[in-house]
């Protein structure tokens, strides 16, 4: 039986998702290690990277091409931050996400965003929609926290 693709599914079709697929395919180990970082949680970093990309994905037009990857990790951050935080066994957590899951939710989110995204305190307060000081208080609280909890080990 010789049947025709329908035509969304033909090679070379150009609508978005070719664009998106690609985009998804390259960015997501990135967005999947950084919703970890901020989750603490292999399930729950996967359903929160998903979601950002379905975000994403629903807003594709409207995303400026060279913000891409600012409003998607937008998306990821606020979606993070809007979450009712799901409590997993300690052990079942790498030190460092253990860490970082006994900070507050935004100094997790700025020291997240800062030491493993490489981002600098403008685009960080840019991207929440805080002031650069109020990141600068989040870091130096969250940096200033995880000293306490490692030394305590």
């Amino acid at each position: 039986m010789n049947r025709r693709p329908h035509p969304r599914h033909r090679a070379g079709h150009s609508g978005r998702r070719p664009e998106f697929g690609g985009y998804a395919a390259v960015t997501w180990p990135r967005l999947l290690r950084t919703a970890h970082l901020l989750t603490g949680d292999p399930a729950e970093a996967d359903a929160l990277a998903r979601t950002a990309l379905s975000d994403a994905y629903a807003h594709w037009r409207r995303i400026p091409g060279g913000d891409t990857d600012f409003y998607v990790r937008r998306m990821l951050v606020r979606r993070h931050l809007g979450r009712r935080p799901r409590r997993t066994g300690p052990s079942s957590r790498a030190p460092l996400a253990r860490a970082l899951a006994a900070l507050p939710a935004r100094q997790r989110v700025v020291l997240v965003l800062r030491l493993g995204e490489d981002l600098g305190r403008l685009e960080i307060a840019e991207m929440l929609g805080w002031s650069v000081g109020a990141v600068k208080s989040y870091e130096r609280r969250g940096l200033k926290a995880l000293g306490q909890v490692t030394d305590e080990k």
